[in-house]
């Protein structure tokens, strides 16, 4: 006896070919999405320390700025905004993103505090 082959029809050929093409362009927007994400959470850690930072600074008396902007990569320079008052720092970072708009809708912030240094 002779086992029958059933072969898919002429027009179901190429279609899970054609599926898996058009699923690659979501693929890479899940990607971009997830590595993005990454990225901003990555910017939180560094916000959180370079605010520790500044804090300790305070406590040791040194200028708090300096110590935020010393404690933040190169990239950041540009991209960090600093607000010291009362003991508080203030840390607000823009991560690297493809657009300006996406940088700025994701823009991260840590706080620490600490009391001021009173000489010794």
């Amino acid at each position: 006896m002779m086992a029958l082959r059933r072969h898919p029809a002429r027009g179901q050929r190429g279609q899970a070919s054609i599926e898996l093409l058009a699923s690659v362009p979501a693929m890479i927007l899940g990607l971009v999405i997830a590595i993005q994400l990454a990225i901003t959470g990555y910017t939180l850690h560094l916000a959180d320390g370079a605010a520790e930072a500044g804090a300790l600074a305070i406590a040791a008396g040194t200028d708090p700025e300096a110590a935020v902007l010393a404690a933040m990569p190169g990239w950041a320079e540009d991209r960090v905004d600093v607000n010291v008052s009362a003991g508080q720092v203030d840390v607000a970072v823009q991560p690297p993103a493809p657009m300006a708009a996406v940088s700025k809708a994701l823009e991260v912030s840590a706080s620490a505090w600490s009391r001021e240094s009173h000489g010794g």
